[in-house]
């Protein structure tokens, strides 16, 4: 009976205990990604503006760099268009663009052929970018979908947008998307990128080195450090680095687990 007790009480213990740590963990319940079907020949320049928008801040995953935290230029808070004549007009611009709309297209695809003087990669000298190029993985933005950010940025200064609106062809199907999902049930590299870990963290295809070595993080953190590193950037920061990461209140518990299983599992494989 003793044993009986015992036993009963240590099973009531645990699921206390693992009670307690999923109430510190993000509780938002995982639901499956929309599926929006875009129809070329319906998209008018203001829903094409808008999508452009909504990829900006979801699925290319932008707003994570391009903010008020300097990891990347803020591209909401100066008038790009301007900008990017600037840029293109220094003598340390290496690319082809003759206009804005160029500029911004190759700004996206060959992210370093100018480089915004301290956003550089580390030791680089500000020759090479850490901004992954978007059409490859893990981001894999479409043509439609680039232009749609182009026509975006241009739009929200004010300026004419320049990108024209895609036509279909006889052949043309509606075009699939997958609207980004707080909670969306996905592998652990979609969700890596998904949070936006590829700007600044070498992980997966992404050199990048704003932020410490994903890649190799296992020997360096236990499971437990990395579970947390995420759940709270600030708890411990990498020596060399500064707080630049943000919070992710929208990852759930099974997408936070999913990204610590992958990175603690990457050592062993490197």
């Amino acid at each position: 009976m003793n044993v009986l007790a015992k036993t009963l009480g240590f099973s009531v213990a645990l699921v206390v205990a693992f009670g307690g740590v999923a109430h510190m963990l993000p509780q938002m319940e995982g639901r499956a990604p929309e599926q929006r079907v875009v129809n070329v020949d319906e998209l008018t320049m203001e829903s094409f503006v808008a999508m452009g928008k909504d990829i900006y801040s979801g699925k290319g995953t932008c707003s994570l760099c391009h903010n008020s935290l300097r990891r990347a230029p803020d591209m909401l808070a100066f008038n790009v268009t301007e900008t990017s004549l600037q840029r293109i007009a220094d003598p340390n611009y290496e690319g082809s663009a003759g206009n804005s709309e160029e500029y911004l297209r190759e700004s996206m695809l060959q992210p370093s052929a100018y480089v915004v003087p301290g956003f550089g990669t580390k030791g680089s000298n500000d020759t090479e970018s850490p901004m992954p190029v978007v059409d490859k993985a893990p981001l894999k933005l479409s043509t439609l979908e680039i232009d749609a950010v182009i026509a975006f940025l241009q739009d929200k200064d004010g300026e004419p947008v320049s990108v024209s609106l895609p036509v279909a062809t006889a052949t043309d199907a509606p075009v699939a998307e997958v609207a980004a999902s707080p909670a969306a049930a996905q592998g652990p590299e979609e969700l890596i990128a998904k949070f936006g870990c590829v700007a600044c963290h070498a992980v997966l295809d992404s050199q990048a080195a704003l932020g410490p070595d994903l890649n190799d993080i296992a020997t360096r953190l236990s499971v437990a450090e990395i579970r947390e590193s995420i759940a709270n950037p600030a708890a411990d920061i990498g020596d060399g680095f500064i707080v630049m990461m943000p919070e992710f209140p929208a990852m759930t518990v099974a997408e936070l687990e999913m990204i610590v299983a992958f990175l603690s599992a990457a050592a062993d494989e490197t």
